[in-house]
């Protein structure tokens, strides 16, 4: 059996609504040809959708179950139809973006402006983003995409438009501020600055991990609610903290030396967004996101 566009439409706004008068009005039509449609739709199931006295409408066990099923499948098609639009159409709407670290803003922006200048019915919105809200935001999608560090859970992610080394932020008095270079060894022996406690599990694997290469369990030390926070406590002599090579410029302090990691992979950076979220929008700055970058950016 299969159903016709505007008998589904009618069924799950009834049942949103319970009331046939606010029904009708949605639907523009009348009250007569809810009633109408309803009543057709319940002879094809062979059961009742919905139980109706005077006062008051509520579904029944089937219409409840039918309407569980039916609201996420017409979600996906009608997301599959903007999809098709926007393919058939070019891209227009709003799209919000945004960076977390000023060192990715160079990198957004040159994005930004190669995608406008593709697409120029669609209009661009840039914000900056804090470890604090950055995944927050793409789940509520008040952004749609974002550039950061890898590894971000549960996001989709790619291509890789930044590279750069990673140094050791130390106090400037630290025994290890004068040295050459270090090797991630040394985190087993002095406690390690955390990140704060909404940052993704895969990153602080990845910049403070548990255990140093050799397996040598290493120390946490204080957490910081926000980067400045944690180069603060590094400063202060709590603790010593990976870093990237962009540090030096963005954050340079009297109080913080940064000691280069010589055994340290490079840190990647790019763009991340909700896979649930992927638009035609998305999938066309990321295009313009690889070709503004056509080469990881080292620092």
């Amino acid at each position: 059996m299969v159903l016709e566009r505007y008998e589904v439409e009618t069924f799950l706004t009834l049942a949103e609504e319970l009331h046939f008068g606010r029904t009708a009005e949605r639907l523009r039509v009348t009250t007569g040809r809810i009633s109408h449609v309803v009543k057709k739709l319940e002879r094809r199931i062979g059961a009742p959708l919905f139980e109706r006295t005077s006062r008051v409408v509520v579904l029944t066990p089937i219409g409840r179950q039918l309407a569980d099923d039916l609201a996420p499948l017409v979600a996906q098609t009608d997301q599959a139809v903007r999809r098709a639009v926007d393919a058939g159409r070019g891209i227009s709407g709003q799209l919000r973006v945004a960076f977390l670290g000023e060192w990715t803003a160079p990198v957004l922006l040159k994005a930004v402006s190669l995608f406008a200048e593709r697409h120029p019915d669609c209009e661009v919105h840039v914000h900056e983003v804090q470890l604090s809200n950055s995944r927050a935001s793409l789940l509520d999608r008040s952004i749609d995409i974002l550039i950061a560090s890898y590894p971000f859970d549960g996001m989709a992610c790619g291509p890789v438009l930044l590279t750069e080394a990673r140094v050791l932020a130390v106090a400037a008095g630290h025994p290890l501020a004068g040295a050459e270079s270090v090797s991630l060894e040394v985190l087993a022996e002095h406690p390690v600055v955390q990140y704060p406690s909404m940052t993704s599990a895969a990153f602080k694997r990845d910049r403070t991990p548990d255990r140093t290469p050799a397996g040598h369990p290493v120390r946490k030390g204080p957490a910081g609610n926000s980067f400045s926070e944690m180069l603060s406590l590094v400063a202060m002599g709590r603790g010593i903290l990976p870093v990237g090579e962009h540090t030096r410029r963005y954050y340079p302090r009297p109080d913080v030396a940064y000691v280069p990691i010589h055994d340290a992979p490079p840190i990647e950076r790019g763009p991340i967004w909700l896979e649930s979220n992927t638009t035609a929008r998305i999938r066309e700055f990321v295009r313009a996101a690889a070709d503004a970058n056509p080469r990881p950016l080292s620092s």
